[in-house]
């Protein structure tokens, strides 16, 4: 990696095949996308799906996925052996991640990125930056067809902020503003508290509510149901109205660290300012609110949104040999909040990504299919360039036999999420099998990603890296996602673990079989 070099001009991305389109709303599914927005996009959605029901009764040619009523003429046996054939392959690229002269070097690419870059929020000039430097690399590394294909994403910037507890003594509090929020009036807003520990609490005590700040204590289940508080959070409390809202930050483990993220607005619903606090803060004001104390906080807030600003979705290739239109997509997000290093989110999933394709070209191999490295540009808006790429490549969605994306760390891996049909799901087990030497071979349920999630949807297989939640959400959006969270060793395990994947994937005769 070369930061300091200068890149050429990028090549021009294909045209859309749908023409231009805007990014969907942060946090909805595709179909929510469609549903709320114009007569036009609703008319997109009717299309979309009716095309994905086309494909399913196309002809498909040799190598094509092969569908619930199209039976392959080989046995499950056959498919089995040619995997295992894989055998030797798969120990030459676990041998020269893990321990050859290609060991740590995801680590060490990485952290060359984010100690001259630093975090990379969606719409800052740290994140294109971080985008010519990754064009200029994957050229360098003589990866094939790398280029940018142009989105526009979000722009938002926190500005500065605080909140300052003023009864029933005075606390400044640590806290980060959450993706999207609006800011509050320069001198600020000065209100009283009221904690609650759910929405049905806050529903319950509706009256209560209004004039004042609205403070979630809510516990930490898992991400995907605590994360509800800090993505509707400032909504529920503006709906009865209070003036702002402060969310526990959406943590397994806390050393008084805010967790930052995304957040929505709703149409018809007043937008009021709001932020995460740590974990310590929400349960302390909690005690203080039982002992039924009066609790007042003057929060501040710059936050800005700004209008759409340019940005790219970066790729890279190994031409498939046999089947070069036909693809098997690794990916990681490019973009981080704007706190840390962005290391972990998703820095990692990012260049174990590329490495992947690095090990399989320095071993010389080409798979039959074509492996594509996809880096994606404002997933943490929620997959905004990922939706753009959607939208470009969807005609072609009969050829993609497996979307892959790690964002959930790059820890030790404890094996691979994976959605598809059972026929599918066999075939990706024998493949972990040869995995064996590093003892990481569990296929589980539930393979997904924000920016894969659109083709899963639309029936295409899909996988992810599954490691250490707990450890993944101790450090996750917040200023602890720095290299010092990462372990090179781990990365190396990873990135083999990746690579194995998804070049046996791409080289077997046929594709994944669909639903």
């Amino acid at each position: 990696m070369k930061p300091s070099a200068s890149c050429a001009t990028p090549p021009a991305a294909p045209a859309a095949e749908n023409g231009r389109h805007r990014p969907r709303k942060p946090g909805t599914t595709v179909q929510d996308y469609f549903r709320k927005k114009t007569n036009w996009k609703k008319s997109m959605e009717f299309l979309l799906f009716t095309f994905v029901g086309v494909v399913h009764l196309l002809s498909l040619s040799s190598g094509k996925p092969i569908y619930k009523n199209d039976i392959s003429r080989r046995t499950f046996q056959e498919i089995k052996e040619e995997i295992a054939s894989y055998g030797d392959v798969a120990k030459a690229i676990i041998d020269l991640a893990v321990y050859g002269k290609a060991q740590n070097r995801s680590y060490e690419r990485l952290a060359l990125l984010v100690d001259t870059v630093g975090p990379r929020p969606s719409g800052s000039r740290s994140l294109e930056k971080a985008i010519q430097i990754m064009y200029q690399n994957l050229r360098e590394d003589g990866l094939e067809n790398v280029h940018l294909e142009p989105v526009k994403i979000p722009h938002w910037e926190r500005g500065e902020e605080s909140a300052v507890m003023l009864e029933p003594r005075i606390h400044r509090m640590a806290i980060l503003g959450l993706g999207s929020s609006i800011g509050t009036p320069p001198e600020g807003i000065t209100a009283e508290v009221l904690v609650v520990t759910s929405f049905e609490e806050l529903q319950r005590r509706a009256p209560e509510a209004r004039g004042k700040i609205v403070v979630y204590n809510q516990p930490y289940v898992n991400y995907s149901t605590t994360v509800q508080y800090r993505v509707q959070g400032a909504v529920e409390a503006a709906k009865v109205g209070a003036l702002a809202s402060l969310i526990r930050s959406v943590a397994s483990f806390s050393i008084y660290s805010p967790h930052t993220g995304i957040q929505e607005y709703q149409d018809g619903v007043p937008k009021i300012p709001t932020a995460c606090i740590t974990v310590e803060d929400a349960e302390m004001m909690s005690r203080m609110a039982s002992r039924g104390n009066r609790i007042v906080i003057q929060l501040k807030m710059g936050a800005k949104n700004y209008p759409d600003a340019d940005s790219f979705n970066t790729v890279a290739e190994i031409i498939g040999s046999k089947y070069p239109e036909q693809v098997v997509l690794v990916s990681g997000h490019l973009d981080s909040w704007d706190v840390g290093q962005g290391a972990m989110d998703d820095g990692g999933g990012a260049f174990i990504s590329w490495e992947a394709l690095s090990l399989i070209k320095d071993l010389g191999l080409r798979p039959k299919r074509t492996l594509r490295l996809v880096l994606w540009t404002a997933e943490e808006q929620g997959g905004v360039g990922a939706f753009q790429y959607y939208l470009l490549h969807q005609a072609n969605i009969s050829n993609y036999s497996l979307v892959m994306e790690s964002d959930l760390g790059t820890f030790l891996p404890s094996g691979l999420q994976f959605t598809g049909s059972d026929q599918a799901r066999a075939i990706v087990e024998e493949v972990m099998r040869l995995l064996q030497p590093v003892n990481v071979t569990r296929v589980f349920r539930a393979g997904e990603g924000t920016d894969i999630n659109f083709w899963i949807q639309a029936g295409v297989p899909g996988a992810s890296l599954l490691d250490d939640l707990y450890r993944y959400f101790s450090f996750h959006h917040s200023h602890g996602d720095t290299m010092t969270a990462m372990d090179p060793k781990q990365m190396n395990v990873a990135a083999a673990v990746w690579a194995v994947v998804s070049y046996v994937i791409a080289d077997m005769e046929e594709m994944l079989p669909r639903f």
